[in-house]
């Protein structure tokens, strides 16, 4: 059976960064749950389909296909046989990601997905929902978190590195606590530590000192 370690928290606290790091230490498969949903916001307005509008998101929902596929270490995503790329982390998805998020048939889809992924192998799953809905039962269950303004910096100097930084650093830093307010409030898979994570502050630490800490508490979990 598939080892899965999940990992959660809010935008900007190093969930990618560090799963990429202890997936490629232990051998484990890095799946960005993220990203699924930036791909079902994506096609959302690709589609001309009003994102503010759950009931036509949730029928919409259905026809989105995504191929899964294990790719140099990591769960590659494609739509209709063509990677996103880029275009998923841009402004207007950020704009309404979590919104589409919010909807039920939305998340049952990219839920359904992610458990299918155990077929591939041992997985790092990082995410806002996977210690708590998706993977509740994995014994390697943790929450990352970070203060909004090292994260807001964090964000900005990705999006810089990217060349896709049009913001500044007060307005990404009100993007992240805005899209925060709407990932711990929604009604279906809210975000929250879950019962019996490790919660992991990475303010004032280096990337290296939180992989650190996670393999320790992993390597505890599956003995």
């Amino acid at each position: 059976m598939a080892k899965v370690i999940a990992i959660d928290g809010p935008s900007g606290a190093g969930k990618s960064s560090v799963s990429k790091l202890v997936g490629k230490a232990l051998g484990f498969l890095h799946v960005d749950s993220g990203a699924l949903y930036r791909i079902m916001t994506w096609q959302v307005l690709v589609k001309n389909v009003n994102p503010e509008d759950p009931e036509a998101v949730a029928a919409f929902a259905p026809t989105v296909t995504i191929e899964c596929r294990p790719e140099n270490g990591a769960i590659a995503y494609y739509v209709d046989g063509e990677a996103p790329g880029e275009r998923i982390r841009l402004p207007e998805i950020n704009a309404h990601a979590s919104q589409v998020a919010t909807v039920k048939a939305v998340r049952d889809k990219v839920t359904d997905l992610l458990r299918g992924m155990t077929q591939y192998g041992d997985l790092v799953v990082e995410g806002r929902d996977i210690t708590t809905a998706v993977f509740p039962d994995s014994p390697a269950r943790f929450y990352l978190t970070a203060s909004a303004e090292a994260r807001a910096r964090r964000r900005q100097k990705e999006e810089v590195e990217k060349g896709i930084a049009n913001q500044t650093a007060e307005a990404v830093k009100a993007s992240l606590l805005a899209r925060d307010a709407i990932d711990s409030t929604r009604k279906y898979a809210p975000l929250r530590k879950a019962d019996g994570a490790i919660e992991i502050d990475s303010s004032d630490l280096t990337l290296d000192e939180v992989v650190a800490l996670v393999l320790e508490k992993v390597h505890e979990a599956f003995g």
